[in-house]
Parts: C-alpha cells; sequence; structure tokens
C-alpha cells in the first residue's frame, strides 16, 4: 500500500510551508515536494501610492530581511530619479557607504540568528534529538554562555541598524538619490568601542570567529556525514564587483557552474532578458531560471553558498574572511560546492566578513561627511527602476514602474528563496531518499532531516510566493470520517 508522508508545517523557517512525501508499496520515494501555502499581495498594495513610498512599503514584506527589501527599493527609486548604475549620476560616497553600513549589520544579524538559533543546536545535538532539545533553549540548557554571546552578537547587529535607519526593524534612512542621516562620531565610537553595554567590533568579530570554529570542529568529527547529505547540483549565482568578487550592494550579476566557468553575467538591468518563470498548481512559489538553457539546467541557487561559490577572494581589508574563504576552496580544489550542508560553514564565513566590513566601514571618513543627496537633473527622471542587493538569503530584485505624476503602476519582486526553489526541491527529494527510501520505520528523526536540508537556506517563504491569476478561496467540510460533504469555491 503506497503512503504519503506530511511535514506540516516547516518549522524554523520565516513564512509557512509543508512537505509531502510519496513513497511505493516498497517504501521507495515517489516524489518529495516543498509547497509554499501561503500569498503575497504586496506586489499590489503598493500600486497607487506615490513611488517614494516604495522602501517604506515593501520592507514590511518581512520582519528578517527587511533592510535588503528597503535598500533593494531605494536602489530601485534611484533608477526612476535618473541617479544610478548606468546615468552617469551616481549617488555621494557617504549615502553609499551609509546604506552599506546598515546592509552589512542585516546579513550579520540574519546568518547570526540562522546559524545559532536554527543550525547550531542541531549540529551539536543531532538530527535526530528530541525536539524540545535541539533548538535554542536546549542550547541555553547546555552552553548558557555561548547563548549569552550570540544574543549579544546579535544585538550589536541591531544597534548598527538603529543607527543607520533610526529603529531596529522598518527604519527609514534611504530616500532618492541618497539618505537623510549621516553617522555621528559619537555614534560610530559607540558601535567601535562598545558603549553603553554593547560589544565592541573586535569583540564582535572574535565571536564571529567562534562561530565559524563550531562548524570546523563539528565538520572535522562528521566529515562523512555532512558532505554526503543531501549534494545537488545547480548553478551559482551572485553579484560580483568588478574584479569578480562578491559585492552585497552592487554590480553585475554572474552565474558558474559546477567548473567555475561564467555561463552568463549580465547588468541587473537586463534580467527580465534573461530569466522565465515557471509555476506549479502545488505551490504559491515560482521557479526561475536561464532562458537559454532551459528550467532544469538553468535555475540557480543564491545565498551564501553560491556567493563563497562565486567569489574568487576577499579583499586584504578582511584578513580573517579572506583565510577563511581559502580554507573552504581548497577543498573542493577548485569546484563549485554543491554540498547542501556547506551553506552552514558559508554562512558562518559570512558573519565574520561582515563584521570585518562593518568594522572597515566604522573607520571611513566619509560617513561623517554631510554631503548626502545626489539631485538630478532636470528631466532626469525615467519612470523606471530596477534594484538589485544580495540580501543574507541571496540575490534580491525590486523592479518598479511610475506614471508621470510619479503614482506605481507596476511592481515586481524577485526574492532569494524564490531562485533557490528548484534546488530546494532537489534538496528535498535527495533527503527523503536518503533518510526514507526503503526504510520499514520511518521515525521523527528521519523527517526533521528533510527540515534540516530545507533549513541550510534560511528560506523566507512569505517573501518568495506569487498567486498567479485569481486567486480562490476554498471552503471544505469533512465529516468525522474523513469524508469531504461539502465544498465552495470563490
Amino acid at each position: 500500500m503506497s503512503r504519503k508522508l506530511v511535514i506540516d508545517p516547516v518549522t524554523k523557517v520565516e513564512g509557512h510551508g509543508k512537505v509531502t512525501v510519496h513513497l511505493d508499496d516498497n517504501n521507495r520515494v515517489v516524489d518529495a515536494k516543498l509547497h509554499v501555502v501561503e500569498f503575497r499581495g504586496f506586489e499590489k498594495f503598493v500600486q497607487g501610492h506615490p513611488f517614494w513610498e516604495a522602501p517604506m512599503l515593501l520592507q514590511r514584506i518581512c520582519g528578517i530581511c527587511f533592510v535588503s527589501h528597503h535598500l533593494c527599493g531605494a536602489k530601485a527609486l534611484d533608477d526612476m530619479v535618473g541617479v544610478g548604475l548606468g546615468s552617469g549620476i551616481e549617488i555621494l560616497p557617504t549615502a553609499e557607504k551609509v546604506r552599506r553600513l546598515g546592509h552589512y549589520a542585516q546579513q550579520l544579524q540574519s546568518h547570526s540568528t540562522a546559524y545559532f538559533y536554527c543550525v547550531v543546536p542541531e549540529m551539536l545535538f543531532g538530527m535526530d534529538a528530541p525536539p524540545e532539545q535541539r533548538n535554542i533553549l536546549g542550547l541555553v540548557e547546555a552552553d548558557p554562555e555561548l547563548v549569552k554571546r550570540v544574543v549579544a552578537l546579535r544585538k550589536w547587529g541591531q544597534e548598527v541598524i538603529k543607527t543607520v535607519f533610526g529603529k531596529r526593524m522598518h527604519g527609514i534612512n534611504s530616500v532618492p538619490g541618497g539618505v537623510n542621516k549621516n553617522i555621528s562620531t559619537t555614534e560610530r565610537d559607540r558601535l567601535l568601542n562598545g558603549e553603553d553595554g554593547l560589544l565592541s567590533i573586535d569583540k564582535v568579530i572574535k565571536y564571529a570567529q567562534d562561530g565559524l570554529n563550531i562548524f570546523h570542529e563539528f565538520h572535522e568529527k562528521n566529515r562523512k556525514e555532512v558532505d554526503s547529505f543531501a549534494e545537488v547540483p545547480a548553478l551559482n549565482m551572485s553579484l560580483v564587483d568588478d574584479d569578480g568578487n562578491v559585492d552585497y550592494y552592487h554590480g553585475k550579476m554572474r552565474i558558474i557552474d559546477k567548473d567555475k566557468t561564467i555561463v552568463a553575467e549580465m547588468d541587473y538591468h537586463d534580467y527580465l532578458d534573461h530569466f522565465s518563470e515557471a509555476t506549479e498548481e502545488w505551490s504559491y512559489m515560482k521557479f526561475p531560471f536561464l532562458k537559454d538553457l532551459g528550467r532544469e539546467a538553468g535555475s540557480v541557487r543564491v545565498g551564501p553558498l553560491a556567493r563563497v561559490n562565486v567569489t574568487k577572494a576577499y579583499s586584504a581589508s578582511t584578513p580573517l574572511a579572506k583565510a577563511a574563504l581559502e580554507r573552504f576552496h581548497d577543498y573542493t580544489k577548485g569546484k563549485a560546492n554543491d554540498m547542501t550542508l556547506h551553506t552552514n560553514w558559508a554562512r558562518a564565513i559570512e558573519i565574520l566578513h561582515s563584521a570585518e566590513l562593518i568594522k572597515e566601514l566604522l573607520k571611513d571618513p566619509d560617513l561623517q561627511k554631510d554631503q548626502l543627496v545626489m539631485s538630478p537633473p532636470e528631466g532626469a527622471w525615467t519612470g523606471e527602476g530596477v534594484g538589485v542587493v544580495e540580501a543574507p538569503r541571496g540575490t534580491l530584485l525590486h523592479h518598479y514602474r511610475a506614471c508621470e505624476e510619479g503614482n506605481i503602476t507596476f511592481a515586481n519582486l524577485v526574492v532569494a528563496t524564490t531562485q533557490n526553489n528548484t534546488v530546494m526541491n532537489r534538496t528535498v527529494r535527495s533527503v527523503a531518499e536518503d533518510y526514507l527510501g526503503g526504510k520499514a520505520e520511518i521515525t521523527e528523526g528521519m523527517m526533521n532531516a528533510i527540515e534540516v536540508g530545507i533549513r541550510a537556506y534560511d528560506p523566507c517563504l512569505s517573501c518568495a510566493t506569487h498567486a498567479m491569476g485569481q486567486m480562490p478561496l476554498v471552503v471544505s467540510v469533512f465529516d468525522s470520517e474523513g469524508v469531504l460533504v461539502d465544498e465552495r469555491v470563490r
């Protein structure tokens, strides 16, 4: 008798999703899918609003990666007013560096949340540990000093965000053509030196190093299990600078294959010329792919693992992260890394990289300058803009159009989790086959292995979903035996 296993909801991720695994009579996996069962309407909500409201409104899609949405929207607004990539009129150095400071801080605190709160407990206690243990509360009991350091690390990142944007969540700083506030010397010194109960930046870097060492130690003890867990193929995509290294805020979109050969590179304004999106009836999340390669061969991976695969080297100004990246690259001997759990290794490297980038920025005197907004010349209004940044979870795109009066007529958001949709489904299938296929007894720990694979991508399902066409409301009524007795569709 065939069986269907359901994980509903997927836990320790942002948003609502479920997994179904279909087994045949011999308990072999026939199919396995990640379903995203919620939808968002922000692209419609924002229509009719003045264009300058977009970064404030659309960041409210999420309470985790809101800085990325805010900055992505701000870059699209720069385009619309004629200030930005390709226009010949760039935003001023102080404005860009203030934006970058907030962006790196969000990456630090978001990665720290995903890594220490969701991943580290399962590394230390095991995927099959009791659910009440493999979480942050279990970590509190086992290693309270580690948790104190993690909380202090996240608090510091949030304080940088508050300094830049005015609030720890959904603040406002970016305006078309720049920012409305610089960083004072008092604010800078507080973050550098650790005043008012905050960590110093050097302590932040030390705690980030400690987090990376947790992965190194875990990997050394469990190398075979970590490396063999869901090694799934995908192209890797990231924004890069002129040297071909990751730029979290700006750059060209580069896509590489397993051999690190560049298969596509584009100005991000041309994204829609290169990508298409497939849909499936079983998920509200779309499936992007490169048109030239087709859906299967052209799907991409984004996020920490993709970025460290694409990046050749970090700069000498971030020496600890540079050495950590070199160790990562050496492990696969020049090939791109497809090992799903190595995403957590990459995430830990990026926590350290972010901390070092923040230290470098905080020491930059441009942050205190008062030239904040570049006013575009008369007639520079374009009415259309595209913004792209590297959010913690990967490449994020905002695309807006507005009428001559300045009201938004079109908005499209392509988020990192959407880009990862195909590779996440491949991961679900791979883990299901390895952990569930052919097993006479299926335990809760085996089922949790599927969630571990999904959590490696740190998906933000609320951000990622679209509704195609008319969204129906379906109400189903079942009797006590589970038999459908009535259904209404609107």
